[in-house]
């Protein structure tokens, strides 16, 4: 009797191969798929309801000598320098248009993380303290002028901050687990008088955005992988019916995020090494993936910057692991 492998070499060779590729995809004799898609071949393979959005590859690396895990709070000066956190080395740097790096500023007992700038001019810094707690500082870009504005005597751990055009800010306490959702978001007035809370019973509240006309408050939860579309009231009441859980994630987890002019808001997506893009309602509309990913490099994407009146972002992420790499990365923003 012939076999079937004896009948499969006497076919021509563009039917041996059809019938090859039919079998692999499973659809010749009824066999499973065994092919492993390019996708799935990733350490951190993209979900599949998100393949298909639009995508931009981050590039221009600067690695951050000294750091070796996690960069954070990168914000733009007037004059286009760059300042971010080493978080764990408690250095603020800039990057200059040279992409010279420099230490701006060592803290002694606080580790800085989101940051942003004030409408004074001055850099405002959630900064963490190791022990589940931290506090929230200002100083001028050259380091100087240091000042408390939210103690640690004040029990908050603040993670991250946005500035309205009130000159009042927002911030995150990402305190809290699953099962104990004991973080949130306060507001903290111009005038300087004590955090005022406008969401509460989060758990691990860490990025905060404010759209551009001041009236849409984005949240990321960071333990539950959610973001919140907040349509406000006033500075600190959310509208009736105005609170939206507007996407739920897959896998790890949403960190700091930005909002363009248009509206459109960047979420970092610490564990994934990319960044994803949703329209001024909450639509995922792009995505923006960083070199290595997938051979699970660059993967703690912490935060991105946009600079004001051009398309250039950038994007902070390492390795996440001693000895590893910290780099910031260059994209371009959306335009549609």
């Amino acid at each position: 009797m012939t076999s079937a492998r004896e009948l499969l070499t006497r076919l021509p060779h563009r039917l041996r191969s059809a019938l090859l590729v039919l079998s692999l995809l499973g659809i010749a004799g009824g066999a499973s798929a065994q092919v492993t898609a390019p996708a799935l071949r990733s350490a951190v393979p993209i979900p599949p309801a998100e393949r298909a959005l639009t995508t931009i590859v981050a590039d221009r690396p600067i690695r951050v000598p000294g750091a070796t895990l996690d960069l954070e709070g990168p914000v733009f000066l007037p004059n286009g320098d760059l300042l971010l956190s080493d978080v764990q080395g408690r250095r603020v740097m800039r990057l200059d248009g040279r992409d010279r790096l420099t230490t701006v500023v060592t803290l002694v007992s606080l580790m800085p993380g989101g940051m942003a700038l004030s409408p004074d001019g001055r850099v405002f810094i959630a900064a963490a303290n190791g022990k589940g707690g931290g506090a929230i500082i200002a100083m001028r870009t050259d380091g100087s002028e240091q000042q408390t504005i939210v103690p640690e005597a004040g029990g908050f751990a603040p993670n991250d901050i946005v500035f309205d055009a009130n000159g009042g800010f927002y911030f995150t306490d990402a305190r809290g687990t699953v099962g104990e959702p004991i973080g949130g978001v306060w507001y903290v007035a111009a005038a300087g008088v004590s955090p005022v809370t406008v969401v509460r019973h989060l758990a691990v509240a860490n990025g905060i955005a404010l759209s551009p006309d001041g009236k849409r408050l984005w949240i990321g939860e960071f333990a539950l992988g959610r973001l919140y579309r907040i349509d406000l009231k006033d500075a600190v009441t959310p509208a009736p019916f105005g609170a939206t859980t507007a996407y739920h994630f897959t896998g790890p987890a949403p960190d700091s995020m930005r909002v363009d002019a248009a509206g459109r808001v960047y979420v970092a997506l610490y564990g994934q090494g990319r960044v994803i893009v949703f329209t001024s309602s909450g639509l995922p509309l792009g995505q923006i993936l960083l070199p290595g990913r997938d051979d699970g490099r660059n993967l703690n994407t912490t935060s991105m910057a946009l600079r004001s009146g051009t398309r250039d972002l950038v994007v902070v992420a390492s390795d996440g692991k001693p000895g590893g790499h910290a780099t910031i990365f260059h994209a371009r923003s959306f335009e549609h």
